[in-house]
């Protein structure tokens, strides 16, 4: 499993939502949120992958500033274990994909995975970094 750092931003940057693979795989990476709310309705969470990190890079996985104070996240590595703990069951695809709604997965044809949820503290923008267990 891969150790998680997080880290609020106030400071310039290019990616509201940024995911920095600071271990040695190559990692797949999958989110989910609220989506806005419009006509009337209430929100619905949409999950959305798959973005591809090399070892010591970061990807911008949402480009607009933050509007929820809660993305999930899931991440695999190449042989597609996971490699982040979540309890937050969510939709997923083997290939890339956007999901309206996280309830009945395998009914509707996809995969469930447990995200884990990252509270940004509210703020604009934030960067997620995964570590390898062994890198203190």
């Amino acid at each position: 499993m891969a150790l998680i750092a997080l880290a609020g931003q106030a400071a310039p940057a290019a990616a509201q939502f940024q995911v920095c693979n600071q271990t040695f795989d190559v990692i797949n990476v999958a989110i989910g949120q609220e989506q806005a709310r419009d006509f009337g309705r209430e929100g619905v969470f949409q999950t959305e992958g798959w973005w591809t990190i090399g070892a010591n890079r970061c990807v911008d996985v949402i480009k607009d500033e933050l509007v929820n104070r809660y993305i999930y996240v899931f991440a695999t590595d190449v042989f597609d274990q996971p490699i982040v703990d979540g309890t937050d069951e969510m939709c997923i695809a083997p290939k890339r994909f956007v999901i309206e709604g996280i309830d009945q997965c395998w009914q509707r044809g996809h995969k469930v995975a447990r995200f884990m949820e990252v509270d940004t503290q509210a703020v604009q923008r934030w960067t997620l970094f995964l570590k390898d267990p062994l890198s203190n």
